[in-house]
């Protein structure tokens, strides 16, 4: 065995890891998710409704402004990285495209993310004097309006996510390595979650109707995750 063939090795081990972990995120989100409700309207609306919601619980706090879904676009990372190195040598130029634009959403993502700052601001809001709660209040609007589920602000990061993984899908597609099912499963499952994420930021009135994408997206999403970790356990094992 060559040394580049262990660290391919390496690689698709430790992609199909942390795509278990990611499902195992994903399966918790959607716990949650039915435990607290997945009415979008019925999120607090104002920077005061988020700072009151962390006083009674810091947890919800940070599972509505996206803390969960940070974490995972993390995880995501190593497990995209091993699809475009199991395609680059074949696709190098969509492969490569793909992954530029899941770097930058991801950054993207989490440079808006505004759980953590908010977080810090309901410490600050509570200790503060009338005075000073009218400017942090102001403060955590301007970190919503940037960082908020459905906002304009972080709308580019959870969109340029699912293209770059609608991309790596097709690129799935023309390889040949992973099944045609993954393929077609990927795009219409994230294509599903991007129109949820379209719909949701800029066509308010359709928040909760929006659900009827995101539920089947992600229910596909999910099982295209799991056929491709599978067959990563595979293409490991196949190398000897």
């Amino acid at each position: 065995m060559t040394q580049f063939e262990k660290q391919l090795k390496s690689i698709y081990l430790s992609g199909g890891i942390f795509a278990i972990i990611f499902l195992a995120g994903t399966i918790l989100d959607i716990i949650i998710g039915s435990i607290v409700g997945a009415d979008l309207n019925m999120l607090p609306k104002n920077a005061v409704e988020r700072f009151t919601q962390f006083n009674n619980n810091v947890w919800l706090g940070l599972y509505n402004l996206d803390f969960l879904n940070l974490i995972t676009s993390l995880i995501m990372f190593p497990i995209f990285f091993t699809l475009f190195t199991a395609h680059n040598h074949l696709n190098p130029v969509y492969s490569k495209l793909a992954m530029l634009v899941f770097l930058i959403g991801t950054t993207f993502f989490i440079v808006n993310n505004a759980a953590l700052p908010m977080l810090d601001l309901s410490h600050q809001y509570s200790a503060a004097t009338d005075s000073d709660k009218l400017l942090i209040a102001s403060a955590g609007e301007a970190l919503l309006a940037k960082g908020a589920h459905s906002s304009p602000g972080i709308f580019p990061g959870f969109a340029l996510i699912s293209i770059s993984e609608i991309l790596i899908s097709f690129v799935m597609l023309s390889a040949g390595i992973f099944s045609k099912a993954t393929s077609y499963i990927g795009i219409t499952g994230n294509s599903l979650l991007l129109l949820y994420v379209i719909f949701v930021t800029f066509i308010p009135g359709m928040k909760s109707s929006a659900m009827l994408l995101a539920m089947p997206g992600g229910l596909l999403s999910m099982v295209w995750i799991v056929m491709f970790t599978a067959r990563l356990f595979q293409l490991r094992s196949s190398i000897s």
